[in-house]
């Protein structure tokens, strides 16, 4: 049967169980050393190389799952082993993770595994981890999850810099008396007077900081009886190498966006990654687990997560899945079921004109997406195949559309529809749809934050492409994403133009360009035509964007990209910088 059929089922299932948790090890080294490598480029001021390197961790366990279902097969021709085998496999592998520092991690990559190999038939707990099998609390870990100081025995100030001495950052605070100062006064204008310490008065600080883009962040909380108060603090890096605290974040919605699904995932070195979820998830209690796992660079564990989560749902709901309100695509069919705050996005068999796109670019674009910076503007995605729904579950109309506008993505099983390929983003309300019904400061506001979505996507080298109202959302929040995904380019991909003087009369009124247009040309002037017709928005729009309908606006923002200038894009708002919360005074040193 194989080359080792000497062996009885028991030894066999042992090795393969052994393989798959080899790979899986191999795969969470190689992550961690990533995570310790983005602290050596934040010190150095290697923007470009930490934006490649969290490019490439995403890929990793893809080729991790490669790597070890290619070595299974090729030892062991997995295609013509028992299912006896396969159900021992699994609790072989339980045995092994009985001491294992990221167990729900190795238990989601069997699952990848095993799912490259075996028939979705064996998609249930017999054979895979559709429900976890080891328990992730009181892991231990070294260094601890978290440090605890103590202000009220050390004093605050000398807390602050203990903790940040802690980190082992190698570059000196240019004036950390100063920043310390502005962050008191911000922490004391949060936490109100008199501000009466308990007995069990601490500080918990997560002990890896978190990297991402050109930022280190201080993730914590403060302990006071019973009150806990989250906080991040975001160490940035100045021309010259020293450190400063750019601020602090107390807010729940101020941490809720810096941990949201519209950014590129953190980098972090963590042993125990379970032990950072359960302390995130009591500062972020309104956060599922899933996103958590995701946006720390788990995503494929964040997938499983999320699935369970679904199921659950299923459960526990009885409404029917619909189409998703909104302008229908011409590239997706998207529905949603209205208890979940979620859509469901399937690209459909024929896309129609004047959409000139095929089925594997689309998954390319999307996939472009997933590795690149999304700086706080574009969805992430989950993308799953061959997912099983209670066709019961459907509206007829939903599920005609799908017979008919996809019928090679789906298949039907008696009272099962199965999805071979969709991708899962957050629900949001269409910008258009939002724009229709706001008030006059809501329409400002979001309109603004349209041109903001714009500028910090162009500033990441990306250029939507199909820039209509109807392919943004409102998150709750009210800032304002992109996300769909079929006509994006790279900044650097695209020739933005002024449009030519007209010749002679009938040039000018010409129903179509009298001069050459190439596949990659853009003239930005053309944008109000068909963004600005309602009056309200035009004004909002010209007031703070009006540059964006001219081409020498995105010229010079590829020049920047060129030369490789990575634009300051924070995940908060500019006000709450310290340099622009306080007076020009406190710059002064004491």
């Amino acid at each position: 049967m194989t080359a080792v059929t000497h062996q009885t089922q028991q030894d066999l299932a042992f090795v393969i169980a052994q393989g798959t948790l080899d790979g899986f090890n191999r795969h969470y080294r190689l992550f961690r050393e990533t995570s310790r490598y983005a602290k050596s480029l934040f010190e150095a001021g290697q923007w470009t190389e930490i934006q490649r390197i969290s490019r490439e961790r995403i890929q990793f366990y893809d080729r991790r799952i490669t790597e070890t279902v290619e070595y299974l097969q090729r030892r062991f021709n997995t295609d013509a082993l028992p299912d006896t085998i396969w159900q021992q496999v699994k609790l072989h592998y339980i045995g092994l993770l009985t001491n294992h520092k990221q167990p729900e991690l190795a238990e989601s990559f069997f699952n990848s595994v095993s799912c490259r190999i075996l028939h979705r038939n064996y998609y249930h707990n017999d054979f895979l981890f559709v429900r976890p099998a080891l328990s992730t609390e009181h892991i231990d870990s070294d260094p601890p999850t978290y440090r605890s100081y103590y202000p009220a025995r050390d004093g605050l100030r000398a807390t602050i810099s203990r903790i940040l001495r802690d980190f082992g950052l190698r570059n000196p605070f240019r004036d950390l008396n100063r920043d310390s100062r502005w962050l008191l006064r911000a922490l004391r204008a949060h936490l109100g007077r008199p501000f009466v310490l308990e007995a069990n008065h601490q500080i918990q600080v997560l002990s890896a900081p978190f990297f991402r883009n050109k930022g280190a962040y201080v993730i914590g909380k403060i302990v006071n009886g019973n009150r806990e108060i989250p906080f991040a603090i975001p160490i940035l890096r100045n021309g010259d190498g020293s450190l400063y605290l750019d601020t602090i974040l107390l807010d729940s919605e101020h941490l809720a966006i810096l941990f949201g699904f519209s950014r590129a995932y953190f980098m972090v070195d963590m042993e125990v990654p379970s032990g950072y979820v359960e302390f995130l998830r009591s500062l972020l209690p309104n956060k599922p687990a899933a996103e958590i796992y995701t946006v720390l660079g788990l995503q494929k564990h964040g997938k499983t997560l999320f699935y369970r989560d679904f199921l659950h749902h299923l459960k526990h709901s009885g409404d029917s899945f619909v189409t998703a309100p909104g302008i229908r695509g011409l590239v997706m069919l998207v529905f949603t079921l209205p208890s979940y705050p979620y859509v469901f996005k399937v690209i459909k068999d024929v896309i129609s004109p004047p959409k000139d796109t095929t089925r594997q670019q689309v998954k390319d674009k999307y996939l472009l997406v997933k590795y690149h910076d999304r700086v706080g503007r574009m969805a992430d995605t989950l993308e799953y195949a061959e997912v099983a729904f209670p066709k019961a579950r459907f509206a007829e109309e939903l599920l005609e559309d799908l017979r008919r506008l996809t019928p090679s993505v789906i298949e039907e099983e008696g009272d099962t529809l199965i999805v071979k390929h969709l991708y899962i983003e957050r629900r949001m309300i269409p910008l258009n749809m939002y724009v229709d019904n706001a008030s006059d400061d809501q329409l400002v506001h979001a309109v603004r934050e349209y041109g903001d979505a714009i500028r910090q996507l162009a500033a990441a080298n990306i250029f939507p492409g199909d820039m209509l109202f109807k392919n943004f959302g409102v998150t709750r929040f009210g800032r304002v994403v992109f996300y769909d995904y079929d006509e994006i380019a790279y900044m650097t991909d695209c020739n933005f133009r002024r449009m030519p003087e007209p010749r002679t009369p009938e040039d000018e009124i010409a129903a179509e360009p009298w001069y050459p247009v190439g596949a990659d040309d853009i003239f930005p002037e053309e944008f109000a035509a068909f963004l600005l017709g309602d009056p309200r928005v035009r004004d909002a729009f010209l007031e703070r964007h009006r540059e964006l309908l001219d081409a020498d606006y995105w010229t010079a923002t590829q020049r920047r990209i060129a030369a490789g200038y990575v634009e300051d894009v924070f995940p908060y708002p500019e006000t709450l910088r310290f340099r622009n919360r306080f007076p020009r005074r406190s710059m002064q040193i004491n």
